[in-house]
């Protein structure tokens, strides 16, 4: 994700509050480094995979060991993964996911590249049925990247739809505001897949949660009724700011765990973004888009 122009937060418009989060007024470092790593030992429902070392990017293909070592470091502290693609190793994620006891949200990325397409799609629809699928997630913010139009993502929602076991949900991720603009996308979803980003909106750390709870409001308004997931929320903990949004490692620190505490007392299901930093990610973000991870690029734990 990224800065999205017309979507900046805005103090005036925070209304809603269903948990202020915690005070950490007469924290000090240690003891924000402390709740933190409590927070993590107690777990998440779900944490977004990340697989690329340093050095691979998206295209590369990943082999199983190296998808199996990562899946070992975070089992202990999630209950799903989600993954991206379904292609270039990435159809390890969900099979050594199972194989460890976790449940996935399987995405297929869909891009403008039309033979592509068809190969995620493919694979997807193959992992459906050999049971490694949890949720399907069919595409990922390709509406924002104006990659394909809202009749052809719904044509491909429609085909994994038909083609796999009709108990697993199906949806397609995007930011929370897309399923208010475009209600068709919650018509043809089981469940509403939301990208909740506060720094994206270059909102202050001090008023992130609550603007968070203002999105997935949003989203929850749109669902007509249908679960809402929140697939996507973090901070980084390096970089440069946008506008009133600092990626600092106290920020990052204090995001999760306020997203964490949160989501657990109000039952709602979230994928924390990330599990490791990528560097191949400062290409379409920037610096700050490396340091997403709640581990680092060498897979030790940050803070």
């Amino acid at each position: 994700m990224s800065y999205r122009e017309g979507k900046e937060f805005s103090l005036e418009d925070l209304t809603y509050k269903s948990y202020k989060g915690v005070d950490f007024e007469e924290f000090t470092t240690e003891d924000l480094n402390e709740l933190w790593r409590k927070t993590l030992k107690a777990g998440m429902h779900g944490i977004c995979f990340s697989m690329y070392e340093d050095g691979q990017q998206p295209g590369d293909t990943i082999t199983a060991t190296q998808v199996e070592r990562r899946i070992k470091i975070v089992k202990p502290y999630t209950n799903w993964i989600r993954s991206f693609s379904c292609i270039e190793g990435n159809e390890h994620i969900p099979r050594l996911a199972h194989m460890h006891g976790l449940k996935t949200m399987v995405g297929a990325w869909l891009s403008d590249d039309a033979d592509k397409n068809d190969e995620e799609i493919a694979s997807l629809i193959t992992l459906a049925n050999e049971g490694y699928v949890d949720i399907a997630a069919v595409g990922n913010e390709v509406l924002y990247r104006n990659d394909l139009t809202l009749e052809e993502l719904l044509k491909f929602m429609k085909r994994v739809r038909k083609a796999i076991p009709s108990h697993i949900p199906i949806g397609y991720v995007d930011a929370y505001y897309e399923f208010s603009v475009h209600p068709e996308l919650v018509e043809h979803s089981d469940v509403i897949l939301s990208n909740c980003y506060p720094f994206w909106e270059g909102c202050p750390e001090e008023y992130a949660l609550n603007h968070m709870q203002q999105m997935y409001g949003q989203a929850m308004d749109a669902a007509k009724g249908k679960k809402v997931i929140i697939t996507e929320t973090g901070w980084p903990s390096k970089g440069k700011s946008l506008k009133g949004a600092a990626p600092r490692e106290e920020h990052a620190m204090k995001y999760f765990i306020n997203t964490q505490a949160w989501a657990k007392k109000a039952g709602i299901d979230v994928f924390y973004f990330s599990s490791f930093d990528e560097s191949w990610k400062v290409g379409p973000e920037g610096e700050v888009g490396a340091y997403w991870g709640l581990w680092d690029k060498n897979e030790n734990v940050k803070f």
